[in-house]
């Protein structure tokens, strides 16, 4: 009885949780979805009035709870610039709390800035347009720091974003941080990256324009968020409710604070999605030099000069580290070769963290991002080559208050990297889909385009999965949930929870812990179909003889 009492109040403080997680969306919703940042800070600049209007904006972080950051900030210190990403999710990751990269430059010293993006674009906002909106907010911070060339901090999607400024027709000074950014897009085994598979196996960007189509124009976020959830059901529907389930009294202002993020969706352009799938994701068209951001310049990461720090992780199965960097030995035979052209490329892998790990854990952003921010001078010292970065922590400490804390710089060969890819497959797909987006753009997207309005783009928003299973437990939508409510609220007085190691709470854990294992061997061979199909289909792949990314242990149970 004790447990069957435990569970009925675990079950109702998790249902209070959701309901309050659905009333949280809703309310963001309604304010715009403003960036979720932890920060104060005051509006620069508003791409949306520029001459090419892009939906995005340029932040000055000015406050830091009660600190004004101007009496802190070492104007010697290079300017950061972060960069958040624009994949389906709002803006807010990269300083959503204090130990965050915006916390970590802060801490350092350094002038922070932040690159904030707005839900809905402007109309036929293109790549090129948020291109040189980009540029804009690099010039006018370099303006503001003339002594110092600024550093930017590109997130995933980001990352390439930044990339393309260094690779542009006019270039960039100052060095690029990517973290968990694609730039090689047909690299790696074909187990380690399954979402390209999927991608490839129905038909390549027709399906992603169709969707812009019936969404009158513009491309739902929410659709990215799924296909993220989809890489490793077991974490996105089972282990991230499971333990806060088994740890309702304890994991809900965790639980809450993330997906106040998590479930803020965001739309891009019809013009933008087809832009970014016809020629990074299945076009490749970055790393071959062939993506033309407009009739003037054609972008060629061969021009790159200033330095590259890549941090990729094993654990990573969005962007595993083939596709960060993959593109090096596409671009450079040899080392010879790379020096050659003056690039100074630092890299640094994780063994296991997930990919908002990369940018979102505590720990990592207390050490890893802290130690990038404070070798800066030595990377910009460095000879041209390829160097990978190695932090010496015995202490297993991520604050290092023992001080016992080293950086190095490992030179490395481009051979050392041995990084698989077969480009005649892939550009099987890319020339099927071509075909297939023809086909689509001329005989049936002007038939859906004369179907669509735009209360019928809104009803297909809201019916989205990842909505309504969201705004099912508002207490707005549902009247009941406010029975939980008031429920829950009386628990939280009188519940008095059973210790960890009571035997029906042990039984219980190892149960769910099975079942998660158990959905995730069905994911494993899930995507060894989709794998076998995809070799059968476009020929020979190189398959994973050894564990995938994918099935690699994550510090991280939330995909991006």
């Amino acid at each position: 009885m004790p447990y069957v009492q435990d569970v009925f109040e675990r079950w109702v403080l998790l249902l209070d949780t959701l309901r309050e997680r659905a009333d949280n969306m809703i309310a963001h919703e309604r304010q715009g979805m403003p960036p979720l940042l932890d920060f104060d800070y005051e509006l620069l600049l508003d791409a949306r009035t520029f001459e090419r209007s892009a939906n995005y904006a340029l932040l000055r972080i000015t406050r830091v709870g009660d600190d004004c950051w101007d009496d802190c900030v070492d104007e010697a210190k290079p300017p950061v610039i972060v960069i958040d990403p624009r994949a389906g999710h709002g803006p807010g990751i990269g300083g959503f709390k204090r130990d965050s990269e915006v916390g970590m430059a802060m801490h350092e010293g350094h002038p922070v800035y932040f690159v904030i993006f707005y839900p809905e674009p402007m109309p036929g906002q293109t790549l090129s347009d948020v291109h040189y909106a980009l540029r804009d907010f690099v010039s006018e911070v370099a303006r503001r720091h003339p002594d110092t060339a600024p550093v930017l901090y590109g997130n995933c999607q980001a990352g390439w974003a930044a990339t393309l400024l260094a690779a542009d027709c006019d270039g960039l000074t100052g060095p690029i941080v990517l973290n968990g950014s694609p730039l090689s897009y047909w690299s790696g085994e074909a187990a380690s990256s399954p979402m390209r598979m999927m991608g490839a196996l129905s038909g390549g960007a027709w399906a992603a324009h169709m969707i812009s189509d019936l969404g009158d124009g513009r491309f739902d976020g929410a659709w990215l968020a799924q296909n993220f959830e989809t890489l490793q059901p077991e974490k996105a529907i089972w282990d991230k409710y499971a333990n806060l389930f088994a740890h309702a009294d304890t994991e809900r202002e965790r639980f809450l604070e993330f997906e106040r993020w998590w479930n803020g969706y965001y739309t891009l352009s019809r013009e933008e999605i087809l832009g970014i799938t016809q020629n990074l994701f299945i076009g490749n068209r970055l790393e071959q030099g062939e993506m033309q951001l407009d009739a003037h310049c054609t972008v060629d990461l061969k021009r790159i000069s200033n330095p590259l720090i890549i941090f990729a992780s094993d654990g990573d199965n969005i962007t595993p580290p083939e596709q960060a960097m993959g593109w090096i030995g596409k671009l450079y035979p040899d080392t010879d070769a790379l020096k050659a052209a003056g690039q100074r490329i630092v890299y640094m892998t994780h063994p296991r963290v997930g990919h908002l790990g990369i940018f979102v854990s505590g720990s990592v952003a207390r050490l890893q991002h802290r130690a990038i921010l404070e070798s800066l001078d030595d990377v910009e010292a460095l000879s041209p080559g390829l160097y990978e970065m190695v932090i010496d922590n015995p202490s297993g400490d991520p604050d290092c208050e023992t001080g016992d804390f080293e950086v190095r710089f490992e030179p490395r060969e481009v051979d050392d990297l041995g990084i698989a890819s077969d480009d005649a497959a892939l550009k099987q797909v890319a020339q099927i889909s071509r075909i297939n987006e023809a086909v689509y753009s001329t005989f049936v997207s002007p038939w859906i385009r004369a179907a669509t309005t735009p209360a019928s783009a809104e009803a297909l928003r809201a019916l989205h999965p990842m909505r309504w299973t969201r705004t099912m437990f508002s207490e707005q939508v549902n009247p009941w949930m406010a029975l939980i409510k008031s429920t829950a609220e009386t628990l939280r007085e009188t519940r008095s929870p059973l210790p960890d190691d009571h035997p029906a709470i042990v039984a219980e854990r190892a149960l769910s812990a099975r079942t998660g294992e158990g959905i995730g061997a069905w994911r494993k061979g899930r995507d060894a179909w989709i794998t076998h199909v995809f070799g059968a289909m476009f020929g020979n792949f190189p398959f994973a003889a050894a564990t995938t990314q994918a099935e690699k242990p994550s510090d991280s149970s939330k995909m991006e």
